[in-house]
């Protein structure tokens, strides 16, 4: 398993940017597919992004397609998530999480991910 640290939210206007990092421990980050959910209040916590541990595949949810775009840099332990033309309705807490098993496909559903981070807050303002 490896141990997640998000950064990077804030305040943003509506039709603003922001970028959102992932920070992972250990040695083993580049052997596992990655992704991005977030909750907001009152609701259930949904995906937003994947992307598999050699960068070559990703997977997004069709409300932000278009506007954000997953990538990691393997040789720093970092996952991103660059978000633009944001949307009040982007607002939430933003959460990363690595998959269950090493070397796997994509995979977008919440029981396959086995470690998460703290979260980060995300509030765009309209």
């Amino acid at each position: 398993q490896v141990q997640l640290v998000e950064s990077g939210g804030g305040l943003v206007q509506a039709g603003g940017s922001l970028r959102l990092s992932c920070a992972a421990s250990g040695r083993t980050f580049s052997t596992y597919t990655m992704g991005w959910f977030r909750q907001a209040p009152g609701k259930e916590r949904e995906f937003v992004a994947a992307i598999i541990w050699s960068g070559t595949s990703t997977s997004y949810a069709d409300s932000v397609k278009g506007r954000f775009t997953i990538s990691r840099d393997n040789a720093k332990n970092t996952m991103y998530l660059q978000m633009t033309r944001l949307k009040p309705e982007d607002t939430a807490v933003y959460y990363c999480a690595a998959d269950r098993r090493q070397w796997g496909r994509v995979v977008v559903a919440e029981p396959d991910f086995g470690s998460w981070g703290q979260g980060t807050q995300v509030t765009v303002s309209s």
